[in-house]
């Protein structure tokens, strides 16, 4: 699919260098040692492994931990059955699938938990590992399924309003900062980056004018430290620049204003061949750009530069 700048599916491919692959988080929730020792070493491989001997805890490191893909857990325990920890989960973390363990045939319990879909599965004890390791691995693929599509509509209604609101924005702009603020605004959060600049661009250097979103003023200054925003003023083209990640035996350096920043994605927006802005976004976490994405890329840092020659000579006029 074309992007509608050739140079960043070269750049996606860069940022999928550059991710690192994530164990999926599960919690699993016993009274007895044994069996949560047990139950960690079985699945210490493929996840992510939290453990609690309560329900009571288990909240309390859920509170502090966030969403986990799968969640197995005894039924009978002191203080709170499984089942009432498992009810207590469901607000705030609808899309984690949940796995009963019972030696007991507590039949209304489980029935009524499963029907109110509180309950994804349950394993009567002693387990087989092998059922188990099953029932756990479909659990896994449902929970990346369900977060894959509630993804998805998050993205489209994401690209929708980014589009938007640069077409928006250029109608009525306040001011030129003003303007800059919101659109890396936008880009931030259709992008999923943690920061965004939007740094306007005079006779092939870095003005003074600068849009920050996800960050404080002192990240305005960053581009003008960063050797390689020259360069993608100079070629016109998009620049990953990769910071504290080793390769090949080597480190590159941290991020000069902040540290947690692993990848900055400089993309110039142009206009009748002229760099009128640099785009920056930036991530922790880096991740590839799908093809979607990449589209919408192209097509909006365009429509930025067309919205900025435009604002440009209302400003001028006013």
């Amino acid at each position: 699919m074309e992007s509608g700048i050739p140079e960043l599916e070269n750049i996606s491919q860069q940022l999928m260098s550059l991710e690192r692959p994530r164990k999926p988080k599960m919690l699993v929730v016993d009274d007895e040692p044994d069996n949560l020792d047990l139950l960690y070493r079985t699945f210490r491989r493929d996840f992510n492994v939290l453990r609690a001997e309560s329900g009571v805890v288990a909240l309390q490191m859920l509170a502090q931990e966030g969403e986990v893909a799968v969640i197995i857990s005894d039924q009978r325990m002191p203080e709170m059955k499984g089942t009432e920890f498992l009810s207590k989960t469901v607000p705030q973390f609808p899309d984690t699938m949940r796995i009963i363990l019972t030696g007991f045939t507590d039949v209304e319990d489980l029935v009524e938990a499963i029907n109110s879909g509180q309950v994804y599965k349950y394993i009567t004890k002693p387990w087989d590992p092998n059922e188990l390791k099953a029932v756990v691995q479909r659990a896994a693929e449902t929970y990346d399924l369900m977060k894959q599509r509630t993804e998805d509509l998050r993205r489209a209604h994401a690209q929708t309003q980014l589009l938007g609101t640069i077409v928006k924005i250029t109608r009525k702009p306040t001011s030129m900062e003003a303007m800059l603020q919101d659109i890396a605004a936008a880009f931030s959060q259709t992008f999923d980056a943690n920061v965004c600049l939007l740094h306007m661009v005079e006779a092939g250097a870095l003005a003074n004018t600068v849009g920050v979103f996800g960050a404080g003023e002192e990240m305005k200054p960053l581009l003008t430290h960063e050797a390689k925003a020259q360069d993608a003023i100079a070629t016109q083209k998009p620049v990953l620049i990769a910071y504290n990640v080793s390769e090949n035996g080597q480190t590159a350096p941290a991020n000069p204003i902040d540290a947690s920043i692993q990848a900055n994605l400089l993309i110039p927006a142009i206009f009748q061949d002229a760099v009128l802005a640099l785009i920056s976004l930036q991530w922790k976490e880096p991740r590839a750009l799908r093809d979607d994405e990449l589209t919408l890329l192209g097509l909006s840092v365009q429509q930025v530069a067309l919205a900025l020659t435009c604002a440009h000579k209302m400003f001028v006029t006013a």
